[in-house]
């Protein structure tokens, strides 16, 4: 092969490769610092860039979007004097290419030291129970100390976040323990607050039917009063507007004698004084002659049967006469006291009828 052929060829690959070494294409959110002859040079942006081959040297790309990073758990002693496994999470972002590529050797490893010695330095100052309950105080304070620790190399921080906070497991049994013990008590309460609101109501529901069953009762003693009173009154009314002669007294007598031997062992009971003179009265009144009224005028019975009806009420009346003085007696088979004068039942009826009596 002729020489001059290899010589031209090897030139022609020599150009191409050198031109593709000044070619740099910089995706989008990425950068790429730049060295020429050792010193830093330029920053290279997103898009079609070139470079001297050669005599400029190109570092690998950074990448400008917000990065993710979480870091193993780490043992945290808290203020009394207890280990727990703290597990954190960092979200930052590159600002400042050159800085990032000149200031830290590695600013991965630099932010993970530097977030735990802050969180030892937070969490030192705090008990674990304000640890387990304080979670955006201690990311507020670790996001400051980095935010501000990083600046100088070209990072922002823009949250940290505690993933997990693992407390030994004597100290979680305990925990369990504790909030077993605080769920019982406030299910006991709930069950206290549940029967006393229970007994109240069943006290309030008792207490409102006993007065409402009061006035039932009070309201119809009231109306049964009112209609006793109603009664006594119309009697009273009607005796005095027909004003009742000595006859009518005399049967009234007759019918209230049954009812003072109706109790059972009564062995002692008392006859007024009037009641002779009552039974004669009903005699006298069975044996005369009676006023027609104008419904029997016109309908008389027969003399035969009339003499007959006034033989039998005679009989009656002169057997009730003769029973009455035959329990007057002191040998009569009860104990009879004579002359005791009863009070009448009808005081004003008793006095018209003596002011009648004088009259005539």
């Amino acid at each position: 092969m002729d020489p001059l052929l290899l010589v031209g060829i090897f030139i022609i690959l020599f150009a191409v490769f050198t031109v593709l070494k000044a070619v740099r294409i910089v995706p989008q959110a990425r950068a790429q610092n730049v060295e020429r002859l050792g010193r830093y040079h330029r920053t290279l942006k997103p898009g079609l860039n070139f470079v001297i081959p050669y005599i400029d040297r190109v570092y690998p790309k950074l990448d400008l979007r917000e990065q993710v990073v979480s870091f193993r758990p780490q043992p945290v002693i808290t203020e009394d004097n207890l280990v727990v496994e703290i597990d954190t999470v960092l979200y930052f972002q590159i600002t400042d290419p050159r800085a990032a590529a000149y200031e830290i050797a590695n600013y991965i490893q630099g932010v993970e030291q530097l977030t735990v010695t802050t969180l030892r330095n937070v969490v030192g100052s705090m008990d674990l129970e304000k640890t387990l309950t304080s979670r955006d105080t201690i990311n507020s304070q670790l996001r400051g100390v980095l935010d501000e620790a990083t600046g100088k190399w070209g990072l922002r921080v823009n949250r940290v976040e505690i993933k997990a906070i693992d407390p030994p497991k004597t100290i979680k049994d305990a925990m369990e323990k504790q909030m077993r013990a605080e769920r019982d008590k406030r299910a006991a309460i709930l069950n206290a607050e549940g029967q006393r609101q229970s007994q109240i109501l069943t006290a309030e529901g008792d207490k409102q039917s006993r007065i409402l069953r009061a006035e039932g009762t009070r309201a119809a003693a009231i109306l049964e009063a009112e209609g006793q009173s109603r009664a006594i009154d119309q009697v009273f009314q009607a005796v005095h507007r027909n004003d009742p002669d000595p006859k009518l007294l005399a049967y009234q007598y007759l019918q209230v004698l049954p009812q003072l031997a109706q109790g059972e062992g009564n062995t002692f009971w008392v006859i007024p004084s009037e009641v002779t003179s009552a039974l004669q009265g009903v005699s006298k009144a069975f044996t005369e002659a009676l006023p027609r009224s104008e419904a029997t005028r016109d309908e008389v019975p027969e003399t035969s049967e009339m003499d007959e009806a006034v033989a039998k009420a005679s009989e009656a009346a002169a057997e009730a006469v003769a029973d009455a003085q035959e329990a007057e007696s002191p040998n009569g088979p009860r104990q009879i006291t004579q002359g005791v004068q009863e009070p009448s039942p009808f005081p004003d009826l008793d006095r018209d009828r003596e002011a009648s009596e004088a009259d005539r």
